[in-house]
């Protein structure tokens, strides 16, 4: 009997036709076509973009990243026929209103997802507030500004703190939900351990549940501030504007976002380059906020 020359016979040509079958079959092909069609989603959806932000860069980056920088964002607006000038006010009065917001919000967000979370997960109040919640995170904003004018503005008048309150009443619920869901995720063995070791409730929130849940409470707090921090129809209600650098908290205050909507609709173009540029500082606001959420909520490896 003759020998059979393996070599002859690699293993690759047995298993070959079986690949290409393989390759051929209906959800191989199904596969194949939905991912081709995700991937030419996600191209038309970054199309508009990257065009916005290049058009930002190209119209707003002149002043940004030219010689006169500093007066561009120190400066105060200019007038009417006046040229120069910057957006210092602006960029100061929406970093205090940001942060008036993040001081109510926050705390409050987290207490609140303490009792949802961990205290009273399942009860009737609970269920109610989580639905309140969700229900809020599509709450239109310009209603937010209208609560607090009606609440405060009519009889304090217009002020930054007016306008932070606005932008924490839109705050609250992404955090939260967020906050909410970050401890959920923490497992039950590591709190059930705690407990065992003779830790009380307290001491379960505050060294085990809290701190394996920050990343991702972080991360709802970064995303709640750069959405905040992007709101114009709240603080048409509530801060109004002003060409000043704010002094004190109940005064009008100005704002990125309306010194946008004031600037895009006037006759100069020194101020239409103004508007630009603030655009482009807001973008770059945003930006920072979610990229820091992206690190922090990172999965630790």
């Amino acid at each position: 009997m003759s020998e059979i020359d393996l070599t002859a016979h690699p293993k690759d040509s047995f298993l070959q036709p079986q690949l290409d079958y393989q390759a051929l079959e209906p959800r191989a092909l199904k596969s194949g076509f939905l991912t081709g069609l995700t991937w030419i989603a996600a191209v038309l959806a970054a199309i508009p973009l990257f065009s916005v932000i290049y058009m930002l860069l190209a119209q707003g980056g002149t002043r940004l990243f030219g010689a006169d920088v500093v007066e561009v964002l120190t400066g105060l607006p200019p007038a009417g026929f006046e040229v120069g000038g910057g957006i210092g006010p602006a960029i100061v009065g929406t970093l205090v209103m940001v942060g008036i917001a993040s001081a109510i919000s926050v705390p409050l967000g987290i207490l609140a997802a303490i009792y949802l979370g961990v205290l009273d997960a399942t009860s009737k109040l609970a269920t109610t507030a989580r639905f309140l919640a969700k229900v809020l995170t599509g709450f239109p904003s310009i209603l937010a500004g209208v609560f607090v004018y009606a609440v405060i503005v009519i009889h304090w008048g217009y002020s930054a703190l007016a306008g932070g309150i606005a932008l924490a009443v839109l705050m609250l619920p992404t955090v939260v939900l967020a906050a909410e869901e970050a401890m959920a995720q923490v497992p039950q063995k590591m709190k059930d351990a705690a407990y065992g070791m003779g830790c009380t409730q307290t001491e379960v929130i505050w060294k085990v549940v809290l701190p394996t849940g920050l990343p991702g409470i972080l991360t709802g707090v970064m995303l709640a501030v750069a959405g905040a921090a992007g709101e114009s129809a709240p603080l048409l209600f509530t801060a109004l504007f002003s060409n000043y650098f704010i002094s004190e908290l109940a005064e009008p205050t100005a704002s990125l976002s309306i010194l946008i909507y004031n600037f895009s609709g006037m006759p100069f173009e020194n101020q239409i380059e103004l508007a630009w540029t603030a655009s482009l500082v807001l973008v770059l606001i945003v930006l920072t906020f979610n990229i820091l959420a992206r690190l922090v909520g990172r999965p630790k490896v």
